[in-house]
């Protein structure tokens, strides 16, 4: 048997027992499924199948090297804190795990391409499957910052609407909570879902500025933030939160005129790479290929 079959055959063997384990791990057992509703009752917790064991290793490793590489433990928690998902950071490793499993295997492909179409040595083989598994794994840390980057963008676009229904829900007579009860059933997007988290802190007992706060500091926006603090400080100094709130949407539609103006700048300098690059040396070569067709023929 080849090397290259041997390895095929390990990293398929591996693949299917960290499936497998993952899957058999994630069933809840009968009692796990009736401890909520027995009280105080102590449950006895079920043991740990070894293939579950062997994923959380795996896992640990995964985690530790990733730390290093950048996709550390609190940035990966606040990034999901942020997407509002309802994934785990042992989760999110799992899926990294298996994101670098599809890589190995990627790689392997590949490699084994490579390998017979122009005879590489089995070491270059290896360094092709290590690098196309630790691309797996980068590349599940690389799609969640990406849906962070676009959960933000929406929550900047839909601020300055959701901060006028506050406004008009408020100037109509209703308090700051029931307004933003009002807008949160109303509406539908991520800032809307971010209230409805706030709003289910209020009912845990959270203060108004605590709560506002905390939303604030989740999402990470500075536009939000300064929508949360405004408002926050206008409920605890009794200032007119209706004024409060049409300055605060004023403020964040400015905001993302200045952004669009800025984005509009940067792909205006964008759209100059291919004009430079391509139609520029082009426009020379038509203009002095004449000329240069003349000089080349030697005729007078």
């Amino acid at each position: 048997m080849s090397p290259l079959g041997a390895l095929a055959g390990l990293l398929g063997a591996l693949g299917a027992l960290l499936v497998a384990a993952a899957w058999r791990g994630r069933r809840p057992t009968f009692a796990e499924r009736v401890a909520p509703y027995l009280g105080g009752l102590r449950v006895a917790e079920r043991p740990v199948p070894a293939g579950a064991r062997l994923v959380a290793t795996i896992t640990g490793d995964l985690a530790r090297g990733l730390d290093r590489l950048g996709s550390t433990a609190p940035s990966v928690r606040h990034r999901l804190a942020v997407l509002g998902s309802s994934l785990t950071l042992d989760g999110f490793r799992l899926e990294q795990v298996v994101w670098a499993c599809l890589g190995l295997v990627a790689g392997l492909l590949l490699g084994g391409a490579l390998s017979i179409a122009r005879g590489f040595s089995p070491v270059l083989v290896l360094a092709v499957v290590a690098l196309c598994g630790l691309g797996g794994a980068l590349l599940r840390d690389r799609v969640l910052t990406r849906q962070v980057r676009r959960r933000r963008e929406r929550i900047v676009a839909e601020l300055p609407t959701i901060a006028e229904l506050l406004a008009l829900a408020v100037g109509a007579g209703e308090s700051p909570v029931a307004a933003m009860d009002r807008v949160a059933r109303g509406t539908d997007g991520p800032l809307a879902e971010e209230l409805r988290r706030t709003l289910a802190e209020l009912r845990a007992g959270s203060g108004l500025a605590t709560a506002l706060t905390a939303l604030g500091d989740r999402i990470g926006l500075p536009q939000l933030s300064r929508f949360t603090e405004g408002l926050a400080v206008a409920v605890e100094r009794g200032s007119p939160v209706a004024d409060v709130l049409r300055a605060q949407a004023g403020d964040a539609r400015e905001s993302a005129r200045q952004e669009l103006m800025e984005s509009g700048g940067r792909r205006e300098i964008a759209m100059l790479v291919p004009v430079v690059l391509l139609i520029l040396p082009l426009t020379v070569v038509f203009a002095l290929f004449p000329g240069l067709a003349v000089l080349g023929s030697g005729l007078p």
